[in-house]
Parts: structure tokens; sequence; C-alpha cells
């Protein structure tokens, strides 16, 4: 990665990272809460140092962001190019409920541009993943990760009219 990130930063140009709560959960449901992958803890859960987390996806970003500077990229940027909940294939972990709640948590917590522990106040461009389900994948999951079905129907509804606070 020294050799990649020394080129991101030459260039000024950001890591595009894929962050998903869900995988993580999925790994260890025993050791991270479900609201703490959702955006719904409101106290942190985990301590690094000074830097308090009450959600996983920060934990995640931000310890990209540690990596970065372990070898030298402090100064290279990072840009979530996916993160998202499966909406069904994974009995009552992948559900439209859970899917519906990480992803509007998502886009209300990145919109306002306030950053991570790590990174306050600097704007985290995060894109959801993905816009249609994709029903030629291998089932499960993989193919119910869209906010909407292949005939272009809603699978639950998002709020992406939030305001920054």
């Amino acid at each position: 990665m020294t050799p990649i990130v020394a080129f991101l930063a030459e260039k000024q140009s950001p890591l595009l990272v894929d962050a998903y709560p869900y995988f993580a959960y999925i790994g260890d449901p025993a050791n991270i809460k479900l609201e703490y992958a959702l955006f719904q803890e409101t106290s942190d859960v985990v301590k690094d140092g000074e830097l308090g987390y009450n959600n996983l996806f920060d934990a995640m970003v931000d310890a990209t962001y540690a990596a970065l500077e372990k070898v030298g990229g402090s100064n290279v940027g990072i840009v979530v190019s996916e993160s998202g909940w499966p909406s069904a294939g994974n009995g009552d972990i992948a559900t439209k409920g859970n899917a519906q709640t990480y992803v509007n948590n998502l886009i209300a917590h990145v919109s306002p541009g306030t950053g991570t522990p790590k990174r306050p106040g600097k704007a985290l461009e995060t894109y959801v993943f993905a816009l249609f389900n994709e029903d030629l994948k291998p089932g499960g999951t993989e193919q119910n990760f869209g906010l909407y079905y292949p005939d272009m129907t809603e699978v639950y509804p998002i709020n992406f009219a939030v305001t920054s606070g």
C-alpha cells in the first residue's frame, strides 16, 4: 500500500474505500452491537484514546485514516465509494427495516459534512450502494443492496432531503 499511498499523496487524490458495517457485524455479532452498526447508538461504544465512536462506520473510516498515516499518507483523503445494507437474504439481519435504517442514518450522518472523530469538520464524500437490486447475482444478500427493484419500484423509502445542522 505504501507506493499507492505515495502516488495518491503526490497527485492529491483520495483513496476510494468501501465501508460496509453490515459485513463487520455479520462477521462478529457477539462483539458488535447491531445498534452500533446501524447508527442508533447515542453514546460511545468504542474509545480510541481521546476519540469516541458511537457508530461503526466512523470507526471503519478512521481506521483507514490511521492506516494511511502509518504509511506517510496523512494528507490523503478518503471517499467512501460504497456503503449499504442488504434488504433480504440473511434472516433477521438483512431486512428492509435494517437496510432503510442504515441508509437513512448514513445519509443523515454524512450530509452535514461534520466528518469523523479523527477528521472533524472534514466532509466525507459517500456513495450508497446500490441503486438497483441485482437479480442476476447469485442468491442471498448480494442481490439485495439496491434502493429499487429491477422493475424500478422502491424497495424502501429513503430520505435524501437532509438539511445540514
